[in-house]
């Protein structure tokens, strides 16, 4: 993909952060291949008004491939998130479609959002970069 149509795609994201629900907010863009964004717990959910931060680093071949996608700072605490910020999402590595987009990525891991913590081992033996891993999506457990 040329950089002018991928600066294009990521300019018309970043509005769409922009006007996004409460939920979903724009923290910080240092420039347009990195952004932090901020979530808020929903309503109803064990996870209500708490505050986490996605970071968001976008590879030169976005959307064609998936954005590296984790929580900075404190993580939710939840089976699919583990504390150095890896996040367990099939749509971030094997079911990426390029018509995917940030908020969209920002509302699955909103909806996913639940459950008990299941961390240490993964911790232990992950990879660098969450893409390095293999993730096994069809968790029976949860």
């Amino acid at each position: 993909m040329s950089s002018t149509l991928r600066t294009k795609r990521l300019l018309r994201e970043l509005r769409q952060i922009k006007k996004s629900s409460g939920y979903i907010t724009l923290d910080s863009f240092d420039n347009i291949d990195r952004w932090v964004v901020r979530l808020r717990g929903v309503k109803g959910t064990v996870y209500e008004d708490e505050e986490y931060s996605l970071l968001f680093e976008f590879p030169k071949d976005y959307p064609l491939e998936a954005p590296v996608v984790t929580f900075i700072g404190d993580s939710p605490v939840h089976p699919h998130i583990y504390s150095n910020g890896h996040i367990c999402l099939s749509i971030l590595y094997m079911h990426w479609c390029p018509v995917l987009t940030v908020d969209a990525i920002c509302q699955s891991i909103l909806s996913m959002l639940s459950g008990p913590e299941r961390n240490d081992v993964y911790v232990k033996t992950a990879k660098t970069s969450p893409k390095d891993t293999i993730w096994i999506f069809d968790d029976i457990d949860v």
